[in-house]
């Protein structure tokens, strides 16, 4: 299911042959392989010009993101797990708050 094979590129390009004719067709593919280079060329200029370091600080920045149901469930408990206890402990200490201020 992935992939091109040899045969489906071949008919590609005999229907781009067919339809855009040898010149036009040499003209396309050598502004696709500039471009291409191009593009790999400023790739590699902006990966010499990031350090490691920045790449790092870059992707701990960024949140993690659910990738299906199961996760996002489980990111959910996991907050919820961790925000019940800060929540109890500021319910005891309005308890202990309201205690002293009545003791006092």
């Amino acid at each position: 299911m992935g992939g091109f094979h040899l045969l489906d590129i071949l008919i590609v390009a005999l229907i781009g042959l067919a339809i855009f004719g040898p010149k036009a067709l040499q003209s396309m593919a050598h502004n696709a392989g500039k471009g291409a280079g191009q593009a790999k060329q400023m790739k590699e200029t902006i990966m010499s010009d990031l350090s490691l370091d920045e790449v790092r600080k870059i992707t701990e920045d960024i949140p993690q993101l659910p990738l299906n149901s199961r996760q996002a469930m489980h990111m959910l408990m996991d907050n919820d797990v961790e925000e019940k206890p800060s929540e109890a402990k500021t319910k005891e200490e309005k308890k202990v708050e309201v205690k002293l201020d009545e003791t006092h």
